[in-house]
């Protein structure tokens, strides 16, 4: 099939006539049938919109239970609707828009997402997994119209389009109410976007230019701002940026002046414009999501202040802290818990066989505790003695309200960090013994300064070890319910061994109002950064949880459960055929890009044509396997759990790789045949190819449309003799 020429497409009528003569120079073969009309490119492009709808929407409805993340995201799409302010390690772009999707649809946000598995009834679920089936159905025209920018070649756009069409990961990925449909539509226009913007190249400031730019831009504020792995696609066009900044430079033609013009227009689109849309997608989730909400806990008390239903919003509370006051302490460390207690002991072998104490994330009548002079009881509020302000340096104790036991720490290692001392819950009905007894030390606070709500940071200093009370955010096994490990740290420097009084109840003191301690929009923009990024790299593998490596991705080796037990059964796994011939064409493309360096160096001259193909093969495949390498090498340095689906996005830029590599080779190996037959090679190639690719997805199809009859072992199982490898689970 020959390269596209003239008007072929509406949508690229513009660029092309900006190419170079060179480029638009028709490749005559032997095998040629011709220019490719308009019709021709029209109705592949038509074909492979309409297979894309076909499998995408397919089936969409089942299973009618939630499937594996469905559960959170689609929860949290449901917080959107009912403004109910959450936490989630993602910036919001993606969330906000699955809630749209289903407020679009008539969803309430009643339905609870609770577990993976349970029916959906009567609840409208169908616009959420709609709109994200939609995003992903995109990826495939925007897979087909980028590799035609890059190459305007039909085959090359084709294969693209066909090879994200018929794979089974990239469909089962998006059909469901997941991050992963809009973070890869965003990362697909982006790429596509700017590669329209560099075909423009010759019509520097045009309209059509800067359009491409800001959209470019703005898919680009897009990816970021559904997951920050959206980074990357930023870090390519940042690099595709670059270069034509340089070759702009090296126009001795233009001065210094004209490549500044473009420099700072590139600033303008692809800096300016992307800072205040993201600042703009926050500024609209913090408006939107102002009730009190699960996802209090994770923030600084000044920030809740925001949170209509929360305790600390418009309300008030004693200014400075009373000894017999009831309080809440917040580490003051991103992301920090309360410090909390509960009727659970430390199991055998983990130290002393005392009661737990922990941080938590939620707000919970566990996290108070009465705070009293280190040998007096708690005072009562009743009572008529003069009030005693709790000031630093002061020795003190702190009393667990629900359990009556003292905060206590001995030299018993740690539950997990081995070389600290353990922290315990220790006494009966507020007596306990000298291990209780803590120095209460205010960050930057002058002698004898009374500790104040909110506003003081301070340490907790055991008074007989010399520790401090800190957390270390590392998550205890089930016996400590997944709560987060608090320790006294020998380390007296300890960053984690801040704390504040968030909440302080005594009613013999003046209360103040909270609204003094209110942050302004960049306080709160800054804080959710900060508390995201500390959840991400918080984010470790449970007991027993199933991981990947990223070593596993390429080759197929292990794919992840999106449905199991009874009924329909659904399994993430790439069609086995595309993704090892995407390894193979990715071999071949560096082994090409060797040879043809050698020959360029040793002065060796190709033919016109064979030279045209490489040129055009080597410089789309060369971005797009620049683009593989950012979306998939920072993996391998990733300390948080990591999961398959990880993959996808350098998927996206690996199979368009293949597609440009295939076309190079139907058009490179028909002219090495004889004369005769070099028309049938070539459609016997482009057939074979292509009836190879429908076939495995036929074969494998039930991965993604529901498998059932059992596991594959068995002979009545859908996928009967389709385990190829054994790690494959299904």
């Amino acid at each position: 099939m020959p390269k596209a020429e003239g008007s072929d497409a509406p949508a690229t009528a513009t660029s092309r006539s900006t190419e170079p003569k060179s480029k638009k120079t028709h490749r005559a073969t032997a095998y040629d049938s011709g220019k490719t009309s308009t019709g021709l490119w029209w109705t592949l492009f038509g074909l492979i919109l309409i297979t894309t709808a076909a499998t995408r929407f397919y089936k969409l409805d089942q299973p009618d239970h939630i499937c594996w993340d469905e559960t959170h995201f689609g929860k949290f799409g449901g917080y959107y609707i009912n403004r109910t302010f959450f936490f989630d390690v993602h910036p919001p772009l993606g969330k906000m828009l699955i809630g749209l999707f289903g407020y679009l649809d008539g969803y309430n946000a009643t339905f609870a997402f609770e577990k993976p598995g349970d029916k959906y009834e009567d609840y409208p679920y169908m616009g959420m997994r709609a709109g994200c089936a939609i995003m992903g159905a995109l990826l495939v025209p925007l897979s087909f119209l980028t590799v035609w920018e890059m190459t305007f070649s039909l085959p090359a756009a084709t294969f693209a389009g066909v090879l994200i069409l018929l794979d089974h990961g990239m469909l089962t990925l998006n059909r469901y109410i997941l991050l992963d449909p809009p973070l890869l539509f965003f990362i697909s226009a982006s790429v596509y976007a700017t590669v329209k913007f560099h075909n423009q190249r010759h019509r520097a400031f045009s309209f059509p230019w800067w359009f491409w730019l800001s959209v470019t831009g703005a898919m680009l504020v897009g990816s970021v701002a559904v997951k920050f792995v959206g980074v990357f696609v930023v870090f390519l066009v940042g690099f595709r940026a670059i270069a034509d900044l340089w070759e702009i430079l090296g126009d001795l033609s233009r001065p210094v002046s004209y490549t500044v013009k473009h420099f700072m227009a590139r600033a303008l689109c692809l800096i300016a414009l992307p800072i205040v849309l993201y600042m703009g997608i926050f500024y609209i989730h913090l408006r939107v999501l102002y009730l009190s909400g699960p996802g209090d806990g994770y923030f600084s008390s000044a920030f809740q202040t925001h949170l209509e239903g929360n305790f600390l919003h418009n309300a008030s509370t004693p200014r400075e802290v009373a000894y017999g006051s009831l309080l809440t302490l917040k580490n003051s460390i991103t992301g920090g818990g309360y410090l909390h207690s509960h009727m659970h002991l430390y199991p055998a072998g983990v130290g002393a066989k005392q009661q737990q104490v922990t941080t938590y994330s939620h707000k919970d009548g566990n996290n108070r505790w009465f705070i009293k002079k280190f040998n007096k009881p708690t005072p009562l509020w009743n009572s008529s003695d003069p009030i005693e302000l709790v000031r630093n340096g002061d020795l003190i104790r702190l009393e667990h309200r629900p359990t009556r036991r003292n905060l206590h720490s001995h030299k018993e290692p740690a539950p997990v960090s081995r070389k600290h001392y353990q922290v315990t819950g220790y006494g009966e009905n507020g007596t306990g013994d000298a291990n209780d007894v803590w120095r209460l030390v205010i960050e930057g606070g002058a002698e004898n300064e009374p500790l104040e709500t909110m506003r003081h940071k301070f340490k907790l200093v055991h008074y007989l070890q010399n520790c401090v009370l800190s957390t270390t955010k590392k998550t205890l096994p089930k016996w400590g319910y997944e709560q987060q490990e608090v320790t006294c740290n020998p380390n007296l420097r300890d960053a984690a061994a801040v704390w504040n009084v968030e909440d302080n109840r005594f009613p013999r003191l003046p209360n103040v109002s909270f609204s003094a301690y209110k942050l302004n929009f960049f306080q709160r923009f800054f804080e959710a950064h900060a508390v995201m990024f500390s959840g991400n790299a918080g984010l470790k593998p449970k007991d027993g949880e199933l991981t990947s490596r990223p070593w596993m991705w390429p080759i197929n080796l292990r794919g992840q459960f999106f449905s199991a037990g009874e009924g329909v059964r659904i399994y993430l796994l790439g069609n086995p055929i595309i993704w090892w011939s995407n390894l193979v064409f990715m071999a071949f493309y560096l082994t090409l890009f060797v040879i043809k360096s050698i020959r360029d160096r040793r002065g060796i001259i190709s033919s016109p044509h064979q030279k045209a193909l490489q040129e055009r093969a080597l410089s789309a495949c060369g971005w797009l396997y620049i683009g593989w390498l950012l979306h998939y090498v920072p993996f391998w340095g990733m300390g948080r759990i990591l999961y398959f689906h990880h993959y996808f996005p350098a998927l996206l830029f690996s199979s368009m790789m293949s597609g440009v590599v295939v076309d190079y080779l139907v058009e490179s190996i028909p002219p090495l045949l004889p004369s005769g037959i070099r028309n049938s090679a070539y459609h016997l190639l482009m057939g074979g190819i292509i009836s190879s690719l429908i076939y495995s997805f036929y074969l494998f199809a039930p991965l993604t449309y529901g498998m059932s009859n059992g596991p594959s072992t068995e002979a009545n199982s859908t996928m009967y003799g389709m385990r190829w490898l054994e790690t494959w689970e299904f």
